[in-house]
């Protein structure tokens, strides 16, 4: 057996203690900015969504639940994305407040006209500064993952982003189901735009 590897017991109390954390994030979230964000997806036209690394798997995550309700959905760099203009909207997670090519594409954006919402950890970061809308994820991400926070919750058991990357999949299923009752799309009618290529 490998000793360098934790127990059951330790193992159980880094689940709880994860669990936890996640659930303090939400405890802080602002609802509020939540629900406008959810108002500002149901509104748009065309919806392009980006990240980068484990941010953008999540993003990926939540651009397939939007096309399963029915919107016009489509990720950042994929053959198929569509052009952006009046009307549209493009979200971007930017965690730790900035990315090069966050900002290039928020730039590309807003000069074809569409609205532009970053999904942060960073609400003072450069991608905020320059986004429409704002939604605060308030999780550690590499930005400040070496120190305890300034509201006093400590390092995160998890490593670097991966509390920001959690909270995002569950945020952003959440907002699926608002988004979900908000525009009256049943179940049964996500269930049907869900591939059968598989």
């Amino acid at each position: 057996m490998d000793e360098t590897c934790p127990g059951e017991e330790e193992t159980l109390k880094l689940y709880d203690q994860a669990l936890a954390e996640l659930g303090a994030v939400f405890e802080r979230i602002d609802e509020q900015t939540v629900d406008a964000a959810v108002a500002v997806i149901a509104d748009a036209g065309r919806i392009a969504l980006y990240g980068v690394g484990r941010e953008g798997l999540q993003v990926k995550g939540f651009a397939m639940r939007l096309y399963h309700l029915g919107l016009k959905a489509a990720v950042v760099g994929d053959m198929t994305t569509p052009p952006v203009g009046e009307g549209d909207l493009l979200v971007v997670s930017a965690g730790p407040g900035s990315f090069s090519t966050v900002l290039g594409l928020m730039g590309e954006a807003k000069a074809a006209g569409a609205k532009t919402l970053v999904i942060t950890a960073q609400p003072n970061g450069e991608a905020a500064k320059r986004a429409d809308h704002v939604l605060t994820i308030p999780a550690q991400t590499m930005a400040d993952d070496l120190e305890p926070d300034d509201v006093g919750t400590g390092v995160s058991v998890l490593p670097m982003g991966s509390l920001y990357e959690g909270a995002q999949y569950i945020l952003f299923e959440v907002m699926i189901l608002k988004l979900r009752e908000r525009l009256g799309i049943t179940p049964e009618a996500m269930r049907a735009n869900h591939t059968n290529l598989e």
